[in-house]
């Protein structure tokens, strides 16, 4: 089951089986526009282009970034980030990004802001400031079908252990395993230490107490997510196989 939660600012989309990208790395997971628009060929849409190609850009070399463009006017000030999930290697973090901000500009023509998660990497920007502000807000929540019912305390006790794994693991990104259950969970890059910890204790105990005994869970917040899926159960879950077998 998956539920996608709209706040006031953003219009949630899923596109179509067509729309979705050929690896697991770019598939698209979910993606929003603010109700407010700008006019093209504006200094506001000149700004956001410059922002667009700076994340762009910038994702050759680092897993994360965020840019300020200032303008004239308080009203032409664009704020924008990316986030390439950390497993990533540099060639394909900016691959995801520049297919990233490609929905963008399919999802979001003229909006003032947008955002887009794709499996590898998630894009992000508005002109109103986030950067820095922590948003626990549930954006999408995606639970499977519940397991075997002879297999159920089994998977949903190694599941907790894997996710107490992930709690206590540190750093902005996270990977964990304990048997059948494999997990991982990231925040945002302009978050601090405490806001990332605090945001992803949310995000694993809605995942644990929403989606139960579920096979597969996924709880992505305004600035995290985490995620777990049992072996043999894809449904585009993707976790990297260097970590497969390993405990947290």
């Amino acid at each position: 089951m998956t539920t996608f939660l709209l706040s006031l600012a953003f219009f949630l989309v899923f596109l179509p089986i067509q729309t979705v990208l050929s690896s697991s790395t770019d598939s698209f997971v979910f993606g929003g526009c603010t109700q407010q628009k700008y006019t093209p060929n504006s200094p506001y849409d000149s700004n956001l282009n410059s922002l667009l190609t700076s994340l762009v850009n910038s994702a050759t070399y680092s897993s994360y970034n965020n840019f300020t463009i200032m303008g004239s006017s308080p009203q032409d000030v664009v704020y924008g980030l990316y986030q390439c999930r950390g497993d990533l290697s540099m060639p394909d973090c900016a691959t995801c990004v520049a297919r990233a901000v490609s929905q963008t500009g399919n999802l979001c023509p003229t909006a003032c802001g947008g955002a887009v998660q794709l499996q590898g990497c998630y894009v992000k920007y508005d002109n109103s400031t986030f950067l820095g502000v922590e948003d626990k807000t549930v954006v999408q929540k995606k639970c499977g079908p519940s397991v075997e019912y002879e297999k159920e305390s089994e998977i949903v006790g190694r599941r907790d252990a894997m996710m107490a794994g992930l709690m206590g693991a540190g750093g902005p990104f996270r990977v964990g395993g304990s048997g059948e259950v494999q997990g991982l969970a990231q925040c945002e890059g302009d978050l601090s230490v405490g806001q990332c910890q605090d945001c992803l204790s949310d995000a694993i105990g809605r995942l644990k107490s929403e989606c139960g005994a579920a096979a597969y869970g996924d709880m992505y917040l305004g600035k995290c997510y985490a995620r777990f899926s049992t072996s043999g159960v894809s449904d585009n879950h993707y976790f990297a196989k260097s970590h497969n077998g390993k405990t947290s």
